[in-house]
């Protein structure tokens, strides 16, 4: 659906992007990561038409977002981080306003309706703008972005700015929204992106330095691949039980943490699931399983690894 390939873009003698390339399949949610600076929004103002690179190429469902720019554009909806609003139009006309824009055809009511509906603006329809809250007016950003079903969304940092409730309502929607659509997400608030998209791409220094799924990324990256489960249980009896199953290669005793609860780490073989046979060994013999985290580093930690080992790396 997306395919960039060899992305350079020039600034004088400060080169913003150096030979990008990555492809997004349809339907599948990406997450697009990195620091300030590090060619992210470029990229993007690239992908969406607001930018020419200085070369290399970008494609949005086989058209060249620098050859057609027009014709690549109405397979794009973009919702910036600061949502395009009239604040001073009712939602319904600033959606009119942008079905007219757009050139979109058809029935233009029903069509702005159902975008209301699937997004849930539809009790704020006839409310001017600026009376909304902060995340109304983000379902109106995104609403204006859906316009004419484009089946390329690209959103920049969704969520900013709304409270717990709103950032999960949104979370919902975008996983929704990705059964239908292909989805570009970018944001620094790497749980979002983790609980929310397929895979990640994180960029630094205007290079792409990891292109992977987030569990894989994190699998790859940790020198640790332990879980460590924490276990009611008489030790002697729990240690035999867990070390049995199979494909587990070490379990280890490390330390009580309650009255008659321990902490193990287990290590398996590369690839192995143990958990749920973990827990049925478990439940067979009423030990209850009052913890079981991996030790493999999260996204952030993946995040934080990748880009200042970059920085360290291009001093």
């Amino acid at each position: 659906m997306i395919e960039v390939k060899d992305l350079v873009k020039q600034y004088g003698e400060k080169r913003a992007l150096e030979h990008v390339s990555f492809s997004v399949d349809q339907g599948e949610i990406l997450g697009f990561l990195g620091p300030n600076g590090a060619g992210k929004t470029t990229t993007m103002n690239i992908l969406t038409g607001y930018l020419s690179s200085t070369s290399g190429t970008a494609t949005v469902d086989g058209i060249d977002v620098l050859e057609d720019p027009i014709a690549a554009k109405k397979k794009i909806g973009y919702l910036p981080e600061q949502p395009p609003l009239y604040p001073d139009m009712t939602v319904k006309e600033y959606l009119r306003f942008i079905f007219d824009l757009k050139k979109l055809s058809g029935d233009r009511e029903k069509q702005l309706e159902e975008v209301a509906r699937q997004v849930k603006i539809t009790e704020v329809y006839e409310r001017i703008i600026k009376n909304l809250s902060k995340g109304y007016k983000q379902r109106v950003g995104l609403a204006q972005a859906l316009l004419g079903s484009p089946p390329v969304l690209i959103l920049d940092e969704p969520t900013v700015g709304l409270d717990p409730k709103q950032i999960i309502e949104i979370r919902n929607l975008i996983r929704s929204l990705g059964e239908r659509h292909t989805v570009i997400l970018s944001s620094h608030i790497l749980s979002e992106v983790q609980a929310v998209c397929d895979r990640v791409v994180v960029i630094n220094g205007g290079r792409i330095v990891a292109d992977d799924t987030p569990d894989r990324l994190s699998h790859t990256m940790s020198d640790d691949h332990r879980y460590l489960a924490r276990i009611e249980g008489p030790t002697d009896e729990v240690y035999k039980v867990i070390a049995s199953i199979p494909q587990m290669k070490e379990v280890q005793l490390l330390a009580q943490r309650e009255p008659n609860v321990y902490e193990y780490a287990l290590e398996c073989e590369t690839g192995a699931d143990i958990r749920r046979e973990l827990f049925r060994r478990l439940a067979l013999r009423n030990w209850p399983l009052l913890g079981l985290k991996s030790s493999e580093m999260t996204l952030e930690d993946v995040f934080l690894r990748l880009t200042t080992d970059q920085r360290k790396g291009g001093k």
